[in-house]
């Protein structure tokens, strides 16, 4: 086996297969490693969970040929609908006032995982599932990665390594990258529910005191659930009987979509800040939820991340054209400064709405109501609120370029 490549992606979730893809024609010669196999990833609990993807996500998943067969699966988000318990102040964004089909998507994360894992498969990348890394080291021109493979050991060297694998990446630990995180205090309760009326694919987002409430359109009448509650009101519905649960929540959102039921079990994600103090050490990069994990609040963790994958792979892909190595510092450290407004901004974006809505002290809780009824008569605040839930306000030429190039491949 040849075991030197150019590119070594760890992880083979949404992250690591899309970053796959994208350079899937660009001539490097890419390795795929995973620690869990097919199978594990598609039972994993954490497939049930509901994306909320940006259209302008979807756009770059459309142009990775990862989007048309996991279309049928995803349900339409053409309304969003913005609130604030117990005040009067609202907005409401609509996809027919942007010559748009959709705002977003909802989907599940195995159905869009499982659609992009397959597109990796079959388009002839190496792929080491059930495979950990387990050491690393960069040299002055390739870096060395340490497998293990049950009992077997396996060495491969590349130009550049990137770690996928998520929030608890392997690889930043090899990399002894440190974290910032913040504790919000809060726990994410997660289930689906079926409402009596029809939801008009309309996303919902409620502010509380203790924490933002949002229902995201899925297939039928049936809603998926993200409510954020301290961690004791959180526990104690947890423990509590379902008729209980469903008696808080209804009377959380109120009865604009009839009685609500669950369909599903329930969930509990304690919510954190998660911050990489440092994208880059050596040959490697790390990306998505290895760098950042986000409060749930407006969804914008997975779009950030695949937002990492689209302008990486662009860099790597200008970088091989011109016939540089892809693991050079210049190119690496360029890519994090690049990298690094668009956290700034979509992280502070996030964590302001988080610290704002949970407040109930009066003054604020004016202010903001205030400006929620502004925002929802201003046209051009409005315009500008509906390109950031799309994800178009963050894209830059860089990934437009994949788009492009894409396009005019498949015309």
């Amino acid at each position: 086996m040849n075991n030197d490549y150019d590119l070594i992606i760890v992880g083979a979730g949404l992250a690591g297969n899309c970053l796959a893809l994208a350079l899937k024609d660009s001539g490097l010669r890419i390795a795929l490693v995973e620690a869990a196999s097919r199978s594990q990833l598609h039972d994993s609990p954490a497939g049930d969970r509901a994306l909320a993807l940006a259209a302008g996500t979807v756009e770059l998943l459309r142009a990775l040929n990862a989007w048309q067969n996991a279309a049928d699966k995803a349900t339409a988000i053409r309304h969003i609908h913005v609130s604030d318990r117990g005040h009067f102040g609202k907005a409401r964004l609509a996809a027919d006032d942007y010559a748009v089909d959709a705002l977003g998507y909802v989907i599940s994360a195995r159905d869009i995982e499982d659609e992009v894992a397959t597109c990796v498969e079959t388009c002839g990348i190496t792929c080491f599932y059930q495979t950990r890394v387990v050491g690393t080291l960069s040299a002055h021109d390739e870096i060395h990665v340490s497998l293990k493979r049950g009992e077997s050991s396996i060495n491969l060297s590349a130009k550049l390594l990137v770690g996928a694998d998520g929030g608890q990446s392997s690889v930043r630990k090899l990399l002894d990258i440190p974290q910032r995180a913040t504790d919000y205090g809060q726990t994410a309760l997660v289930t689906t529910v079926q409402a009596s009326l029809p939801h008009h694919n309309t996303a919902y987002e409620r502010f509380t005191s203790q924490g933002p409430l949002a229902l995201l359109p899925v297939a039928g009448k049936q809603l998926s659930v993200v409510w954020t509650r301290q961690h004791e009101q959180a526990e104690d519905l947890m423990m509590g009987g379902e008729a209980d649960f469903l008696a808080e929540l209804q009377a959380c959102f109120g009865y604009r979509l009839g009685e609500l039921r669950l369909t599903a079990p329930r969930r509990a994600f304690p919510l954190s800040l998660i911050c990489a103090e440092r994208m880059v050490s050596g040959r490697s990069v790390i990306i998505g939820n290895a760098v950042h994990q986000l409060h749930p609040v407006a969804g914008q963790g997975f779009n950030l991340g695949i937002r990492d994958v689209a302008h990486l792979a662009e860099l790597l892909n200008q970088q091989h054209r011109q016939q540089g190595d892809i693991g050079e510092s210049a190119l690496l450290n360029r890519y994090a400064r690049q990298r690094q407004r668009d956290h700034d901004r979509t992280i502070g974006f996030t964590d302001n709405l988080v610290r704002i809505f949970s407040n109930e002290w009066l003054p604020l809780a004016a202010l903001r109501n205030t400006g929620l009824t502004v925002l929802d008569h201003l046209p051009f605040a409005k315009r500008l609120l509906a390109h950031h839930a799309m994800g178009f306000a963050q894209t830059r030429p860089l990934e437009a370029g994949i788009l492009h190039k894409r396009r005019s491949d498949n015309s």
